[in-house]
């Protein structure tokens, strides 16, 4: 089994990374704060959300396989019931790195999902937030992981 650390650290270090989920209407919305921060920390970041066209004010893409030369890695920050098509269409693409967003409740995460990939060798982290690490980290997202990996809402192997 591999760290959450180790995980995300090789998560983290794919440059094209696309987040599912992401709103049109953005306050507060976890998708977009993640779409913000990866854009922040200089990321080729795509927005997915097949009922928008603009998010951010960049273009929103219907599906992964709508954007331009692919993407290495994918977040999902939809609800669970969404991931297991998401992490279809990731392994019909040959993605493989997805990471199922979880703050508190349940996030994204799907049990079905996660079999699902790691079966197709993806390699997928069932909870927790990629801002909870460097290099995209900060003070309230490394508070949270501590807290949530308390309540295992933050997996400690995947």
């Amino acid at each position: 089994m591999t760290t959450i650390r180790e995980a995300a650290t090789e998560f983290l270090a794919n440059e094209r990374i696309a987040v599912t989920g992401v709103s049109q209407a953005p306050k507060g919305h976890g998708s977009n704060v993640v779409y913000q921060r990866l854009r922040a920390r200089g990321y080729d970041v795509f927005a997915v959300n097949p009922n928008a066209d603009e998010v951010e004010g960049d273009t929103c893409y219907h599906d992964l396989k709508s954007i331009p030369d692919g993407v290495e890695a994918v977040v999902i920050g939809t609800r669970p019931e969404a991931a297991d098509d998401t992490m279809r269409e990731c392994a019909e693409l040959g993605i493989g790195h997805v990471w199922m967003h979880r703050g508190p409740g349940a996030g994204s995460v799907s049990a079905t999902a996660t079999a699902y990939g790691r079966d197709r060798g993806i390699k997928v982290i069932d909870g927790g937030c990629p801002l909870m690490f460097d290099p995209t980290a900060d003070i309230g997202h490394k508070c949270m992981k501590a807290i949530f990996t308390l309540t295992r809402n933050v997996p400690r192997h995947v």
